[in-house]
């Protein structure tokens, strides 16, 4: 596969064709991909929230999957009214962790986006971290701390603990994170291998963002904003999980980041008047 900018438009249209082909989604005015984006949704017992977020999902995406964590509400019904074409999973462990690599295992999109199913995360924002894929980053991280972003359900004190592991993991990496906690991130589907996710908890994300470091992904944080849960109670507790996040970093061997070869990120991309 090769890395390619196409014009859309103008005195040099795609070969045959006048505007967009079938083989490109548009996603905005100025921008169309060809790789296909799957989302990946873990819930449970998240029924009265699905409404608002799969509302927020860009209609050019590929695929939902959404990974059922043994609920005992109708969130599998609702998704399923929602959205007819979702790819329902049943998770068969326990913790967001577990329920993410069952998730990423059955996205058949190259492009793989994370996105929360208690209506904390605009699915709207979905456009950014595409962009920062198919404009060569391996992995687009969000951040509520990056200069744009922003948060309405941090305490203070999840806001320290977070910024001090943040900073744990920035000294010992060699990062450049301004937010480490966060679980609004995309990456190409190839990028899971070599990462090899092995945890089954909310300490998932810090585990990804530590080895797409240590594996010399090119990261591009996303400034995103963090809404209140909807509807429900959180599963977090700050310090459990805290402690969880710790362990993970103190755990990670530094070693030496091993820089990625060079290679293509997608099939295309084609922007309007380029």
């Amino acid at each position: 596969m090769t890395f390619v900018v196409r014009p859309l438009s103008g005195e040099e249209p795609l070969p045959g064709r006048d505007r967009v082909s079938a083989d490109f989604r548009r996603i905005s005015s100025h921008l169309a991909i060809a790789p296909p984006v799957s989302v990946v949704i873990p819930a449970m017992n998240e029924a009265e929230n699905l409404p608002y977020v799969f509302g927020s999902l860009p209609e050019w995406i590929h695929e939902v999957v959404l990974v059922d964590g043994d609920s005992t509400d109708d969130t599998v019904a609702v998704a399923r009214r929602l959205r007819p074409d979702v790819k329902v999973v049943t998770q068969r462990g326990k913790g967001k962790g577990d329920a993410l690599i069952a998730g990423f295992a059955a996205c058949t999109g190259e492009i793989v986006v994370m996105v929360d199913a208690d209506g904390s995360a605009d699915g709207g924002e979905i456009v950014a971290y595409v962009s920062a894929l198919v404009g060569g980053a391996d992995f687009a991280k969000g951040s509520r701390f990056a200069n744009g972003g922003g948060t309405d359900d941090m305490t203070p004190v999840r806001k320290l603990g977070n910024r001090v592991l943040t900073g744990l993991v920035n000294r010992k990496f060699g990062a450049r994170y301004t937010d480490l906690c966060y679980g609004y991130n995309a990456f190409w589907r190839h990028c899971l291998e070599p990462i090899a996710l092995d945890c089954a908890g909310f300490e998932v994300e810090t585990l990804m963002n530590i080895r797409v470091v240590r594996a010399g992904y090119r990261v591009q944080e996303i400034p995103s904003h963090e809404y209140r849960r909807i509807h429900g109670d959180s599963n977090l507790r700050a310090v459990r999980d805290g402690l969880r996040v710790l362990r993970v970093i103190l755990r990670e061997p530094a070693g030496r980041r091993q820089r990625v070869p060079a290679a293509v990120r997608g099939p295309a991309v084609a922007r309007e008047g380029s």
